[in-house]
């Protein structure tokens, strides 16, 4: 018998984005007694300072935003039941374009080779069973979370550990619903044709989805991790619509499996699939 227990890494590029996108699965199977493994690769920096101060605007101070998201995402780790909590501690790129994307010990500006040595070794020490992170587009192309997807997949090649893989992604038709709440939420208004139409791309249609996680359970404490980051609420839109709306909508993480040795038929409802 193996004693070591099931092991679930996600590797994320911020504080907050565990919340958002694998929240429920970080609960469901911490809930289960799965060993849940939580690795952030940028400071945050680049968020919102106190009182909705943007970077590099007056009074934004990187380094006092990166300590306070620091303490804001070990809570949102407290509520989520996170078992352990690792730092990669990459300076916080910002969005694709802005000149932080060149700063010096940014993690987009960090060699790929470099930040997946550091994961490598992480994956030897915890040897995840299941291993979270994006796709190769960062999900919507922030380029933090395209770095993490590239080093996650060279540091799996480096250790020649074989998890089940996923990335994350939404289902068109949920980002059709998410498309009607906003206009609910925004008062009625008809959204920006171009932002509409960028939310139209995101995310895969249904049937190339893989893995349909229900972590309805668990949308509280998801919600309430969400909410731990309370810096940066102006941007989490998904706060403003209330617990119970949010649980409805949200209440079930979608994934694509991209590695696989146990031949687990797909879809699948369950990350451990071929592993219990």
């Amino acid at each position: 018998m193996n004693s070591r227990p099931l092991t679930l890494m996600a590797v994320h590029a911020h504080p907050d984005d565990e919340a958002t996108g694998t929240g429920g699965v970080l609960a469901r199977y911490a809930a289960e007694g799965v060993r849940t493994v939580l690795v952030t690769c940028t400071d945050g920096g680049c968020g919102d300072g106190p009182g909705g101060v943007k970077p590099g605007e007056p009074g934004h101070d990187p380094a006092a935003v990166a300590l306070m998201r620091r303490q804001e995402l070990e809570s949102s780790c407290d509520i989520l039941k996170v078992g352990h909590l690792e730092m990669l501690d990459y300076a916080d790129s910002g969005m694709m374009g802005w000149p932080s994307n060149d700063a010096p010990g940014s993690f987009w500006r960090t060699p790929v080779e470099e930040g997946a040595a550091r994961l490598a070794e992480l994956l030897r020490r915890y040897q995840p069973d299941v291993v979270v992170t994006y796709d190769e587009n960062g999900f919507y192309g922030h380029p933090d979370h395209i770095q993490a997807n590239r080093i996650t997949m060279a540091a799996l090649e480096m250790t020649g550990l074989t998890p089940k893989v996923y990335w994350t992604t939404a289902p068109r038709s949920m980002m059709q619903r998410f498309g009607e709440v906003m206009r609910e939420f925004g008062g009625g208004q008809e959204p920006d044709p171009a932002e509409a139409a960028a939310l139209a791309e995101i995310g895969l249609p249904d049937e190339e989805i893989t893995t349909w996680v229900d972590t309805t359970a668990f949308g509280g404490q998801k919600f309430d991790a969400l909410a731990a980051h309370a810096s940066q609420g102006e941007n989490i839109f998904f706060l403003k619509m209330g617990q119970e709306r949010f649980t409805e909508l949200m209440g079930v993480e979608t994934f694509v499996r991209v590695q696989d040795t146990t031949g687990a038929a797909v879809p699948e409802n369950d990350l451990f699939a071929g592993l219990h």
